[in-house]
């Protein structure tokens, strides 16, 4: 199972670089561009992949080497992680091929194998690569997924394409409750709430460059810094419990 993880964590990385250039079809841009929403991050957004996919690989090596090999909580987390590595990957040529609904079922598998195995290494104490990779890969999952349900939702007409902004902010009222529920089972993990708040973010920049909603895009920045502040909140009372007082 160990070398299951590297091979789906080798896999993300290849497969990502196969769809840039083309070869399952129209690359995720051209995608996303049939089925625009007006809470889009901007793309300069998506290059936390990379950064993702390097701790995701640096993870799976360390998993499968050296005394890690026989670590027992990276052995219970091994199979989900392998199915959230693989899910993520598959996702890419899926979505090339415009297959919108099983997208979001591939999604919402990676983002909840993902999540379980951030919780366990975060409740196990596992060691802060392995907790840095996996909670950043879920937390940007968590924005993924809802613009994900979106865009199926758009594609298949139940939402109208031509006035978004009402459930717009149903979108992100939506992508902050997952995203406050994740953090709150994972005691206020930096990494997780550093990848959905890089999501909201990005919201708000690509919504600042129009002004189609701006008010679309103050909302998205209110909710990045909310999550950041019951990050804070959720460590100092961690912290507190640690030392034997309550808050």
């Amino acid at each position: 199972m160990r070398l299951l993880v590297l091979i789906a964590a080798l896999a993300m990385p290849v497969v990502a670089w196969f769809s840039v250039q083309g070869v399952f079809g129209p690359d995720q841009s051209e995608i996303s561009s049939r089925y625009p929403l007006l809470v889009q991050p901007a793309g300069y957004a998506f290059s936390i992949w990379s950064l993702i996919f390097l701790l995701d690989v640096g993870y799976a090596l360390r998993q499968a080497t050296g005394p890690r090999k026989r670590d027992r909580l990276l052995a219970r987390i091994a199979p989900a992680t392998a199915l959230g590595f693989a899910c993520t990957a598959v996702w890419m040529p899926v979505y090339s091929r415009e297959w919108l609904w099983l997208c979001v079922l591939l999604i919402l598998v990676a983002l909840g194998t993902l999540l379980w195995a951030a919780w366990t290494a975060h409740r196990g104490k596992a060691d802060l690569w392995t907790r840095t990779a996996l909670g950043m890969h879920a937390g940007w999952l968590s924005i993924a997924a809802v613009l994900n349900l979106a865009q199926a939702l758009l594609g298949a007409g139940v939402l109208p394409a031509d006035n978004q902004l009402g459930w717009s902010f149903g979108l992100l009222a939506l992508a902050i409750l997952l995203a406050f529920a994740a953090n709150a089972a994972l005691r206020g993990a930096y990494s997780y709430a550093a990848a959905a708040a890089w999501g909201f973010l990005g919201v708000t920049v690509a919504l600042a460059r129009g002004s189609e909603a701006p008010v679309l895009g103050w909302t998205a920045l209110a909710l990045a810094v909310a999550l950041l502040v019951q990050t804070a909140w959720l460590r100092r009372r961690r912290r507190g419990r640690g030392s034997g007082f309550s808050r």
